[in-house]
């Protein structure tokens, strides 16, 4: 009887295909998580020896405290989240010293001058949850969006979404979105 030094072998050349394919499988049909986030550009940095800060009247002031609870309140009073939009649209857009030409406020004297003059500060306790600050954000954005939609209907006449780099710019500069943001200690 006759041996062969010959051990037999398996013909792994497919191995990596399968393997590939494995892979791709497995990229294309995994669920990847979409972190919430907030875009926000940060304000530029003040130069050496200048002084940037500038004062603030009281009435342009909008303070939305969310507190340990998440709860949303202004002033002594608690608000819904839905609430939130319809208010802060009111307070920019009041137009209290009649300056703006394009605004649509009632002119209370308890609310902001003109929209360029209007500062939202949101405040948040230490035990505000995540969810409860992105949805207060997500409102007061929509209420800019709308202030800005509204801003290019009536005055720049067109929708929103057919603006120019320049006309969008104006419409973000008639309603800036001013944020002061702040922990409660």
């Amino acid at each position: 009887m006759r041996r062969s030094n010959l051990m037999p072998e398996v013909n792994a050349g497919s191995m990596a295909d399968i393997a590939f394919l494995l892979l791709i499988f497995f990229l294309v049909t995994a669920t990847i998580s979409s972190d919430e986030g907030i875009n926000r550009m940060l304000p530029s940095e003040c130069p050496p020896g200048i002084d940037c800060t500038n004062p603030i009247n009281e009435r342009n002031i909008l303070r939305i405290v969310i507190n340990n609870n998440d709860e949303i309140m202004l002033g002594k009073d608690i608000v819904s989240i839905e609430e939130v939009k319809d208010i802060a649209k009111n307070f920019i857009d009041n137009n209290g010293d009649g300056s703006c030409t394009y605004c649509n406020g009632n002119k209370v004297l308890s609310a902001s001058d003109s929209p360029k003059e209007a500062v939202v500060s949101l405040q948040n306790g230490q035990q505000t949850s995540y969810k409860q600050y992105v949805a207060v954000q997500n409102e007061l954005t929509k209420a800019y969006y709308e202030l800005r939609n509204t801003y290019s209907e009536k005055v720049l006449k067109k929708p929103s979404d057919k603006l120019s780099k320049e006309e969008l710019k104006k419409a973000k500069n008639a309603y800036p979105f001013i944020l002061l943001e702040a922990e409660i200690k």
